[in-house]
């Protein structure tokens, strides 16, 4: 379990970080919170107590008889420190050394990486003396998350504004991750295609892109240049991907070979049709008497395509079956000259599309197969990683 120190400063934005306090517990982390004396004034320490179950820091003088000194104490076996929001006077006092409070002076004691999450009014925030303050932070290697633009507090808009909690918590684990995939550059396909019949309906599956959006996150987090071809769902692309959207298996096929020759990872977890209507109506098909018949014709297959063109790439596929499970898998594997395929059962509780967890088994090219239990997919995201890791 990770120890994380979470700083409050005196922000409007103070609100937001109980929901980070109450994300990173959810992570699994031990939090402990301080607050600066301008924070409480915004939001109680009563309500990060209750969070964390861990008593909340404010007062640097606090009558504390025979424990240790507060901020070595804290900071003992502390795995990172989040400032979140970090006011204008925070870190202005941080970046000139000056430890007038508990949080202040923590953060000079501090020797795991801290982040910085920047939240003020647009005027303040592209004040030079402010940038200034920023960029010597960050030249002492605090990790600072750029600020939303939007409207702010004061009714302006413009950037300034504390990203969402769960944005912050994903740089966050980004920090915390090791970069074993840095400066690979990584293809990942999610989501699943459509195959219009007429202008308002079309041929699919029930993917959401889950899977592959937590690859991609995963990959980021773990230093590697990321491109995320996605068909339509309703997932945000995760920060510092770059996102190629596309809508059919044929936009799908020509934007994977247009980013594929400079890959050296290529995971194609898009759940693609492998049909498409023959003809597709102008017009929007009207019911009529009597049975109705639609032709198909076969999409190009984009892994078996990119698995003779492999190389030295390493290529990971993804099935889903129902039926004759891991002989399908490995017929597809040899066919498509995969390195790795994950395969979902569609049978078991809990797995396959449009749920947050998944239950896989793995095969890699000696034929061993692995079988995993139930996990989340952002946990199984960086379980295939770790097996992808060894490969490269």
């Amino acid at each position: 379990m990770k120890k994380v120190v979470l700083g409050v400063t005196g922000g409007v934005a103070a609100y937001k970080a109980a929901e980070l306090a109450r994300l990173l517990m959810r992570g699994g982390a031990e939090v402990h919170v301080i607050m600066t004396p301008a924070a409480t004034e915004f939001i109680t320490p009563l309500t990060f107590q209750a969070l964390t179950g861990n008593p909340v820091y404010v007062n640097m003088y606090a009558d504390r008889s025979g424990e240790k000194i507060q901020h070595i104490d804290l900071l003992e076996n502390t795995d990172l420190v989040v400032i979140a929001p970090a006011t204008a006077n925070t870190m202005a006092k941080m970046a000139s050394g000056l430890a007038d409070n508990l949080l202040t002076t923590l953060y000079l004691a501090a020797r795991c990486p801290v982040v910085i999450v920047p939240s003020m009014n647009v005027n303040m925030y592209e004040h030079s003396v402010v940038q200034d303050n920023i960029k010597k932070l960050a030249g002492h290697g605090c990790q600072v998350m750029d600020p939303e633009a939007g409207e702010l507090a004061c009714g302006v808009y413009g950037r300034g504004r504390m990203p969402d909690p769960l944005d912050i918590y994903a740089f966050t684990r980004a920090v915390l991750r090791p970069k074993d995939f840095a400066g690979v550059k990584s293809l990942v396909s999610a989501g699943p295609t459509r195959e219009p019949l007429d202008p308002v309906r079309f041929l699919s599956n029930p993917s959401t892109g889950l899977m592959g959006y937590a690859l991609a996150r995963a990959l980021t987090e773990r230093g590697a240049d990321v491109t995320l071809i996605s068909g339509q769902t309703h997932l945000q692309a995760p920060a510092g991907v770059n996102k190629v959207d596309v809508t059919t298996t044929e936009e799908m096929f020509d934007a994977v070979f247009e980013h594929y020759k400079e890959s050296r990872l290529v995971i194609k977890a898009a759940a693609v049709s492998d049909y498409r209507p023959l003809e597709v109506s102008e017009q929007k098909v009207k019911k009529s008497d009597g049975k109705s018949m639609i032709e198909l014709a076969r999409n190009r297959d984009i892994l078996f395509e990119l698995g003779k063109e492999k190389g030295d790439r390493v290529l990971v596929g993804f099935a889903a079956e129902t039926e004759d499970i891991f002989d399908n898998a490995r017929q597809k594997m040899d066919r498509k000259n995969l390195d790795l395929i994950v395969i979902n059962n569609l049978k078991e509780p809990g797995a396959g599309f449009a749920v947050p967890t998944n239950r896989v088994s793995i095969i890699d090219r000696s034929g061993e197969v692995e079988n995993l239990p139930l996990m989340d997919k952002e946990e199984l995201a960086h379980y295939i990683l770790d097996r992808i890791a060894r490969m490269l």
